[in-house]
């Protein structure tokens, strides 16, 4: 099967990420002490898809900014219809998400970036933790996952929740680290059984979380 083609970004979105990227890594760095590690893991080129634990409106740009790369995420649809914020994910190439999930369209556009070579970013627990701590993942990204042939890349974001929890206005500025974990790659997605691959993308994702937290104690 030809491999899908990626549609080349106009000059105005791609200036408008790589802009947006170096403001995220300025505040991150200079307000919230951001640090990472495990960037190794992050495939220079082809697709993947990033699973990060969901604690703050503040995690996707703190997952993919560390990416040198450009990455795609899912967005809750509702997020679009604000003429401000929605402009400036529509931007950065966010794929709408309805309430119970990404819909046909949206699996059919998602689907095609990553077998484009794209990178994206998703959240498997579906919804922000009130706690911080790792909810239940959901089973939507193992259907990406195997339908595109690429490999999950665990990642574990701590201190987001202390800066700007659920139902918080305004952002407190504490540290926040980020770590990357090994990936699971695309033939052992093939390979296992939905429950083997959720327990094992929870286990890598519960080690970075523990690392991003002895990070974070130093």
């Amino acid at each position: 099967m030809a491999k899908s083609q990626a549609k080349p970004k106009s000059f105005g979105k791609y200036l408008f990420y790589i802009v947006c990227r170096f403001i995220f890594r300025l505040v991150g760095l200079l307000l919230f002490k951001y640090h990472c590690q495990g960037r190794h893991h992050l495939p220079d080129r082809g697709g993947a898809i990033i699973c990060a634990n969901h604690q703050s409106f503040l995690d996707p740009p703190l997952v993919g900014m560390a990416l040198s790369r450009h990455f795609v995420f899912l967005a809750r649809k509702t997020l679009f219809g604000n003429p401000v914020f929605g402009f400036i994910i529509s931007m950065l190439d966010g794929v709408p998400l309805n309430r119970d999930g990404l819909g046909i369209e949206g699996i059919k556009t998602t689907l095609r970036k990553l077998k484009a070579g794209q990178a994206l970013i998703m959240f498997p627990e579906g919804t922000r933790s009130k706690t911080g701590d790792l909810q239940p993942l959901k089973s939507g990204f193992i259907t990406l996952a195997r339908r595109s042939h690429v490999p999950l890349i665990p990642c574990g974001v701590v201190g987001a929740i202390d800066c700007l929890p659920r139902g918080g206005k305004l952002p407190r500025f504490e540290r926040i680290r980020c770590v990357y974990g090994p990936p699971i790659t695309a033939d052992q997605v093939t390979e296992m059984s939905d429950e083997a691959l959720i327990e094992l993308l929870t286990l890598r994702m519960k080690e970075c979380i523990q690392r991003a937290e002895l990070s974070r104690g130093k």
